[in-house]
């Protein structure tokens, strides 16, 4: 600990003097020297034998400490030392059809193909499976995206899985060509199945924590963003292509597409020469939400935990609970890995008036390639299954095995927040320094929503300021309880802490900003003026540098000189462009560059982010979502920051 905090106030020092020569101050300099996610979460790779293809689709660690890892290309590893320098790979199986789960249970292993859920059992303790038993499979009609996920284990022994819908050609309109595509499924052990819950879009984070079956959802049609969400018995789930199944005699659920569609327009639209075309968010529309579409909908499960979209993932996949003993403040707590932008999410849930509800923060970027899958080992690390194959992702490697290590060291964080009567409890990992923790210049809330349309996506809509009136700071400075205004129900709730800084060291928070779901407003006793500080000071916000701009009269055209990427690049952070794209190589998206060699003028720039073509570039599988909510002005810099990589 002590070794971390000379290091730390080595990098303060350095900032001092640094500012003194400057003739700045040694504070603001002091939050930009910060310990960073690296400071204590290290990323380490499983070393593999050459030529070990890892696309990585299951992870599960078996009670003798050896991790077991299942393949896209259908292959089984048993890693015995994972943690070591040397870990031991060996083929337990292979020639399995694109195995993106595993569960042990009773000595042998069970792995969901994409048309079965499979036991495997070692009975000669050679080191490889030689039964290969059917416990049961579902229909297939062999589109591509027809993904199978799971299984995972229930308390009472059964297994859970999840079924991903097709992909016609017209993509952003998915289907559930044969039964259950989009359902989970109940599987027990002697093959007998129940349908558990319908509306799944893409479910690939399939999940059980403490007993209560979750899931994660990707980004689409039905889906504005992605979430987390409880899965309950006869529940639908948001997405209607499999409500086609509902007539069959043990559905649980008895929503009909027709009765769905009565209420909701399914957005099928053509061009002029009758082909299906692409249906594009409507500006300035009167659109329904989804908890609106719940009042008519009871069946309909809301997000417990909303992930902002390109900002806490694109690609939403497993949810794993932290074990006691595990990454220090945060036991208890959930991390959501996310395919597309290589990281990890943190989650804090509460729940209020029976209703799961919390907070959601980054927690880990950096990692190799797209994360799908995690898994605890022995040591208190997390393996991270990882691949990206036709999907693409932040991390510029295809696949890979890697482990997040804690180092025992705490870091400066927002531990949890808690929904009040009149605004928020915030608990932090280390006490906080008072004089900034009572100014209310230090925080920043604002709220917004997402549509509940058949357009692939959404953008943020509905988006308010919600003014910060007071706070409470606790005796020992580890809660702060803030008095906010214009509090509402099932929005999420931006909150940015971006003047908080720790008591010892005076740092800034490693991840200043949360967003809170608020699916209820709790009833009890609200804090008076007497109680809470009112204090504001006048901070300087460090605005984005503007481009010169030059007038021509003669002409009446505006032009703007290029900004630098270190200038534009709060801009592409704020409007979560650096989610999909980087400035020189591909991402998710194509490179700033590769879009630059394209030669669009600065209009057609403008006009494409609000409203893409993928049919631009075909060979990328993830579509980008419109974003209408980028203001004229910062897409007119971006766009001419684009422009300019070209000459």
């Amino acid at each position: 600990m002590m070794n971390l905090y000379k290091q730390m106030m080595g990098r303060f020092a350095i900032g001092v003097l640094t500012c003194m020569l400057l003739g700045g101050s040694a504070k603001v300099f002091a939050q930009a020297e910060s310990p960073k996610e690296d400071d204590f979460f290290k990323i380490m790779k499983v070393p593999a034998p050459e030529g070990t293809i890892l696309e990585v689709g299951g992870l599960c660690t078996l009670p003798n400490g050896s991790l077991a890892v299942t393949t896209r290309r259908g292959d089984i590893f048993i890693v015995e030392n994972p943690t070591s320098q040397r870990p031991f790979f060996r083929k337990f199986a292979s020639g399995l059809h694109e195995v993106l789960g595993a569960a042990y249970k009773d000595g042998a292993l069970y792995v969901v193909q994409r048309g079965e859920l499979t036991k495997l059992v070692d009975t000669n303790m050679d080191g490889k499976a030689d039964v290969f038993e059917t416990v049961y499979a579902w229909p297939l009609s062999g589109n591509y995206h027809e993904y199978s996920f799971g299984p995972k284990l229930a308390p009472d022994g059964s297994f859970f899985v999840t079924l991903n819908l097709g992909f016609p050609p017209d993509w952003w309109h998915p289907k559930s060509f044969v039964p259950y595509r989009g359902w989970a499924l109940n599987i027990t052990e002697d093959g007998k199945v129940t349908p558990w819950a319908a509306g799944f879009r893409s479910p690939c984070g399939i999940s059980m924590i403490d007993g209560q079956l979750w899931y994660s959802d990707n980004q689409g049609d039905w889906v504005g963003s992605g979430s987390i969400m409880p899965v309950n018995k006869g529940s639908f789930m948001g997405h209607p292509a499999s409500l086609v199944w509902t007539n069959l005699p043990n559905s649980p659920l008895k929503l009909t597409s027709e009765k769905f569609f009565s209420m909701n327009n399914p957005r099928i639209e053509f061009d002029k020469s009758g082909q299906p075309f692409k249906p594009l968010n409507i500006e300035n529309e009167k659109f329904k939400t989804e908890f609106e579409a719940k009042k008519e909908i009871p069946e309909l499960q809301l997000p417990a935990v909303w992930l902002p979209h390109g900002i806490l993932g694109i690609s939403n996949s497993e949810i794993v609970k932290i074990p006691e003993g595990a990454f220090g403040p945060f036991s208890g707590q959930l991390l959501v890995c996310d395919q597309g932008q290589s990281m990890v999410d943190r989650i804090f849930l509460e729940k209020v008036n029976g209703e799961y509800q919390g907070a959601a923060w980054a927690f880990r970027s950096g990692f190799q390639s797209g994360v799908v899958r995690l898994a605890w080992l022995p040591d208190g690390s997390l393996a991270a299954g990882e691949t990206n194959r036709g999907w693409g992702s932040a991390g510029e490697a295809t696949m890979g095995l890697q482990r997040l290590v804690w180092n025992n060291h705490i870091p400066f964080e927002m531990r949890a927040i808690r929904a009040m009567p009149d605004g928020f409890e915030i608990e932090f990992t280390k006490p906080v320094d008072r004089k900034v923790a009572e100014d209310l210049a230090s925080y920043k809330v604002d709220s917004y929503i997402y549509k509940y349309h058949g357009v692939y996506g959404s953008p943020p809509v509905n988006t308010e300021k919600c003014a910060v009136t007071g706070v409470k700071v606790s005796e020992d400075g580890l809660k702060a309880r803030i008095v906010v205004n214009n509090l509402r129900r099932y929005y999420i709730h931006t909150i940015t802490l971006d003047g908080i800084r720790d008591k010892e060291g005076y740092f800034n928070l490693v991840h200043p900003t949360a967003y809170y779901t608020l699916n209820n407003i709790p009833e009890g006793k609200k804090l008076t003026a007497a109680e809470v500080s009112k204090q504001s000071s006048v901070k300087a916000v460090a605005a984005v540098k503007t481009a010169p701009v030059k007038t021509t009269a003669a002409a009446g055209k505006v032009v703007a000189k290029a900004l630098t990427y270190d200038e534009v690049k709060p801009l592409l952070q704020k409007n979560t462009c650096l989610s999909c794209h980087n400035p020189n190589t591909r991402q998710v998206g194509p490179a700033f560059k590769d879009v630059a060699k394209r030669k669009y003028t600065v209009a057609q720039i403008m006009a494409l982010i609000k409203n893409p073509k993928p049919e631009h570039w075909p060979d990328y599988s993830t579509p980008m979502p419109p974003m209408p909510q980028v203001s004229a002005q910062d897409a007119q810099k971006i766009a001419t920051w684009i422009r300019s990589l070209n000459n």
